[in-house]
């Protein structure tokens, strides 16, 4: 079986190594068929503590963490923080790649 992943935003990093991540859908009422927006509070499981407020996350489904703990965020096109830390590290690589003389 394959497990659930889902795509929200960071509401709260306040406690360590766990982040609250809101998932928001859309519903269509079904009597007034209009779109309803119905969110849900995820705790997910955050171990180095890069995400804060306001990211937009991917969480994927894991075994039990804690009592209220199920979910994990992934590594992913959600991380932008990450990603923007990434590409400062490649480009500091590269130029330390350009700067070494090649005997």
């Amino acid at each position: 079986m394959s497990k659930r992943v889902l795509q929200g935003i960071v509401a709260s990093d306040a406690c360590d190594k766990t982040v609250i991540v809101r998932v928001e859908r859309r519903v269509m009422h079904p009597v007034y068929k209009k779109f309803i927006t119905h969110s849900k509070k995820y705790a997910a499981h955050d171990e180095h503590n890069r995400f804060h407020v306001g990211d937009a996350v991917q969480i994927e489904e894991s075994r039990p963490i804690s009592k209220r703990k199920h979910w994990v965020v992934l590594d992913g096109p959600g991380d932008s923080a990450a990603a923007d830390r990434g590409a400062a590290d490649a480009a500091a690589g590269a130029a330390q790649l350009v700067e070494s003389p090649a005997d």
